[in-house]
């Protein structure tokens, strides 16, 4: 995949693999932070569960489902960070909150993925019953994606700074 990613590069193609798919995300910045998620999150089930399902979605030739990778991308957030707080049961919301203190997260950016679960919890219907026809795109999907994988990444950095074993 990395010599094939090579020629893709190389002849300007609007696709990389990224975790065994072939997708339309070619920055590398953003394969990096996806391809280091994928790798940090392989003893944590849940977490590496909710990210290859959001990246199947999402490559999905045939039928891509941006609402489902969209909501597999910030489930894949909660989960980590119930792991960060030992807790199974909490929303991202109460779990951030636990966490903003144990590993110096600043509260702007707490409110920042508070806000986007919110907004997953409610707009088009992300993660509940749909409300109306949902208008979710390729690139919001792929924002999703990237934010929610470059977030775990930030996470798991702070946390074991911190000293939190995961």
């Amino acid at each position: 995949m990395d010599l094939c990613n090579s020629f893709l590069e190389r002849e300007l193609s609007a696709y990389r693999f990224i975790g065994g798919k072939i997708t339309q995300i070619t920055s590398e910045e953003d394969i990096s932070e996806i391809e280091e998620v994928l790798e940090i999150s392989k003893p944590l089930k849940a977490v590496n569960a909710h990210l290859k399902r959001a990246l199947d979605l999402f490559t999905d030739k045939k039928s891509p489902d941006y609402r489902n990778s969209i909501k597999e991308s910030i489930s894949a957030v909660e989960a980590f960070c119930n792991l960060i707080t030992k807790s199974n049961k909490a929303t991202l919301g109460k779990a951030l909150k636990k966490i903003e203190n144990k590993v110096s997260l600043h509260s702007a950016l707490k409110s920042a993925f508070n806000n986007l679960y919110g907004y997953t919890s409610d707009a088009d219907g992300i993660r509940h019953a749909l409300l109306d026809e949902p208008n979710l795109d390729f690139e919001y999907a792929k924002f999703m994606l990237v934010s929610c994988s470059t977030f775990i990444n930030y996470l798991a950095i702070k946390a074991s700074k911190a000293g939190i074993k995961i």
